[in-house]
């Protein structure tokens, strides 16, 4: 952009418009809200010179015109329709900028022949059922689809079902409180009920389900991110403890490495002062664990009284697994680290989109397609959801890719389509499973080659 501006400023200024000259702007909005549209492709015509531009984040582009010049323009976009327009400077100007306003429609529909595709953005339904709700979802390795439903409340009739887009395939009773589905290291999907955890097994057109202890499953499973041949990723991240390690194991040796740790200064700095504050009695309570355990006092009275108070959060720095390289988001140090699959650093990049949170919307959590491996920051303003994609190479989101619907459920990505669970507003429609397909193509990555035996 900044090669054909410098290109239009200097014909222009060949062409003696030194004196009249004025910066023209066009802004590009959404018609909907009001939103500048980037990354707009507009094509420009100045005195039959003609050049191609890109609007920047806030939908913008500038060229230098003069007095009384006529202009023409297009302004095309893949998720807006084409604009064509024509104008002409105004004779007299006191200003040194002049900014023209157009808004783009968003596309609703492309019609071709007798098929109808859907555009980028538009949602459509992917499972619904008029006697059954979803309450949760994961996406199987095979690409087929596990939810969660019930009939009235989740406390009661939880069904497990196959969907693979088209049928329901098998299904099967839970015979416990439901709680969510999960999936372990090994891509394993597992239900988390009240009393115990059930491994799903799938086996041709049957369901059948394994009873795990659930302190078990918590304690060695859940801990343990992603593997690949040989590695095990896992952290001991404590909940009640503002800071945590990462580690590899190696299946072959069975050696620990440490990759990294994740700590929050000033959390940690007010955890444990929280010793000075309590009373005798708490005190005396907390020496005598020390005394018997080895850890520190300050730690049992932050984890039993300042995890209660409204200052203290949970720690965020998840770890992402991508062909052969390993990504973790340190957002206390402002850094998105970049590893090797042995662990070793290669590479760190600063990161800003989780500051400004109010302005911002920032959810503070992450989203990996499950199929190509691209990571989405997951964003919320006035119930709306916008995914940024993070470039891991610069560590930035270029751009945002609003949903349609508010307060949209349990976001997750495949395959470059979004799927989230949604009911409309005092609706007696049961919860749906919707998807919408993002404005991306990439291609699939490898994310997982575990050759861990059961």
């Amino acid at each position: 952009m900044k090669t054909f501006l410098i290109f239009l400023i200097s014909l222009c200024s060949s062409l003696g418009f030194g004196q009249d000259s004025v910066v023209v702007c066009i802004q590009l909005i959404d018609k909907q809200d009001g939103a500048g549209i980037p990354n707009a492709e507009v094509h420009l015509e100045v005195d039959s010179i003609e050049v191609k531009l890109s609007s920047n984040r806030l939908g913008k582009v500038y060229f230098q015109g003069i007095n009384s010049q006529t202009f023409n323009f297009r302004a095309t976009h893949f998720k807006f329709n084409e604009i064509t327009y024509k104008r002409k400077i105004p004779t007299k100007n006191v200003l040194d900028t002049i900014t023209y306003q157009f808004e783009m429609e968003f596309i609703r529909v492309q019609n071709q022949e007798e098929m109808v595709v859907a555009a980028p953005g538009v949602p459509t339904v992917f499972f619904k059922s008029n006697h059954l709700s979803v309450a949760d979802f994961e996406v199987l390795s095979s690409g087929e689809m596990l939810l969660l439903t019930y009939p009235k409340r989740l406390v009661k009739g939880n069904e497990l079902l196959v969907y693979d887009g088209r049928n329901v395939k098998r299904r099967f009773s839970v015979p416990d409180v439901a709680e969510e589905l999960v999936l372990d290291y090994r891509k394993n999907p597992h239900v988390i009920c009240e009393k115990n955890v059930y491994g799903v097994i799938l086996n041709n057109n049957d369901i059948s389900l394994s009873t795990l202890d659930k302190a078990y499953f918590m304690k060695y499973l859940a801990p343990i991110l992603d593997t690949n041949k040989t590695k095990l990723y896992f952290s001991n991240f404590n909940k009640d403890y503002p800071a945590f390690d990462y580690f590899t194991y190696d299946q072959i040796d069975s050696s620990y490495t440490k990759i990294l740790q994740i700590k929050d200064d000033l959390m940690m700095e007010l955890y444990r002062s929280e010793y000075k504050w309590v009373d005798v009695r708490t005190k005396l309570w907390a020496k005598n664990l020390e005394l018997q355990t080895g850890i520190d006092a300050e730690i049992y009275v932050g984890a039993n009284y300042f995890t209660q108070s409204p200052y203290y959060k949970e720690l965020y720095a998840p770890l992402f697994h991508r062909n052969d390289t390993l990504f973790v988001f340190d957002y206390y140090k402002d850094k998105l680290r970049t590893y090797n699959y042995l662990g070793d650093p290669i590479d760190s990049v600063s990161i800003y989109h989780h500051y400004d949170k109010r302005k911002t919307g920032w959810e503070s959590e992450l989203i990996q397609d499950s199929k190509t491996g691209e990571i989405y920051g997951l964003f919320d303003r006035a119930g709306f959801s916008y995914l940024g994609r993070i470039d891991t190479k610069t560590g930035e989101i270029t751009e945002q890719v609003k949903l349609e619907y508010r307060f949209v459920e349990k976001i997750a990505i495949h395959n470059n389509f979004v799927y989230y669970i949604y009911r409309p507003f005092e609706s007696p429609q049961k919860k749906y499973l919707y998807m919408e397909r993002l404005p991306y193509s990439f291609g699939n990555a490898n994310l997982i080659e575990s050759t861990v035996q059961d």
